[in-house]
């Protein structure tokens, strides 16, 4: 076998991520133990997720300096030191920004039998979950009701829309620039997108949705989260799913109004993450498989080809130009 080329986090970014603030190095494939797997990494998975944990710890260990790069990846198994796993076998897990990785079997997931394999990450992974338990097990969604959208282009949020009108309701996204907002409507099928770039986002909220906002699915907080806070309904909810505009960069900065818009429009304002919900991810993955099956729901990926563009697929998402998931190739699907 070759060097295990890795992606080491070399500073903790204290203002924007820059790629000095990473760096390329060749180290040793590891060996696995009783217990463990050595895999293979194919796909890894970029998240703005992976900027917070830049921070410090969250729901989870944060990163440090002197770390390989933490990242989730579709992975085949190379050599199995557990009974549960077999040299051959597709599985997920936490690899990091590196060739090969030996991981505990108890913390890895068997992949499901599905081509292509980037659905695993898009379609039934990470961003697809994440959208339909972000939003039909966290606020739930009715047909008639208005569902406003942010990071409409995402991986998450073009999936969430696009669930939203599946289930009847009527769907306004955000997203940044005309481009980006003309292909959430004429190719997602949402109703309207706001493009927070070039327009009073305040303004286009009582444009698109002049009787208010019954669900708001928020991937951004900030300042459209600001401004939805005073066009949602009485008794609306708000599903939080991430907020990217506040993980790079300066200070964060929040919404003033809480909890006091709150109280006075007696909203439910709850934050998940994917893993919550794992007793219904058959659930998801039989919904999601069936929609995407008969063309009611599109899947967009963003793939980038080699694990050294890794730190620049992340400073592109961070700065929002993907569409849909984005993910890198690391290495080839398995013969």
């Amino acid at each position: 076998m070759s060097d295990n080329t890795q992606i080491v986090l070399v500073e903790r970014p204290s203002g924007n991520l820059e790629e000095s603030h990473f760096e390329l190095r060749q180290g040793v494939i590891p060996s696995a133990e009783d217990g463990q797997v050595l895999v293979r990494n194919i796909l890894l998975s970029v998240d703005a997720a992976n900027r917070a944990w830049m921070q410090g710890a969250t729901y989870r260990a944060g990163v440090n300096a002197g770390d390989v790069m933490h990242g989730y990846a579709v992975c085949e198994v190379v050599e199995s030191r557990a009974a549960d796993y077999a040299a051959g076998d597709l599985v997920y897990g936490e690899a990091g920004w590196q060739q090969y990785a030996v991981l505990a079997a108890d913390t890895l997931r068997r992949c499901a039998d599905h081509k292509p394999l980037t659905h695993l990450h898009s379609l039934l992974g990470i961003a697809g979950k994440t959208a339909y338990h972000g939003l039909l097990n966290v606020p739930g969604i009715e047909a008639g009701e208005m569902l406003l959208v942010s990071a409409a282009a995402g991986s998450v949020g073009s999936l969430v829309g696009q669930i939203g009108k599946i289930k009847g309701a009527t769907v306004v996204g955000s997203a940044g620039g005309p481009e980006k907002c003309a292909w959430v409507v004429e190719e997602l099928g949402f109703d309207a997108c706001i493009d927070y770039k070039n327009e009073d986002v305040s303004a286009a909220i009582r444009e698109h949705c002049p009787q208010g906002i019954d669900v708001y699915f928020d991937n951004v907080g900030g300042d459209i989260l600001q401004a939805v806070l005073f066009a949602m309904k009485l008794h609306g909810r708000i599903s939080c799913c991430g907020s990217v505009s506040q993980y790079d960069g300066g200070m964060p900065t929040g919404p003033f109004g809480i909890p006091g818009l709150l109280v006075i429009k007696r909203l439910r304002m709850e934050g998940f993450i994917v893993m919550d919900f794992l007793d219904r991810d058959a659930e998801a993955e039989r919904d999601l498989t069936e929609w995407a099956a008969s063309g009611r729901l599109k899947v967009t990926e963003d793939v980038i080809d080699g694990l050294e563009n890794a730190p620049r697929g992340l400073i592109g998402l961070l700065a929002g130009e993907n569409r849909g998931k984005r993910m890198i190739r690391v290495g080839p699907d398995p013969v």
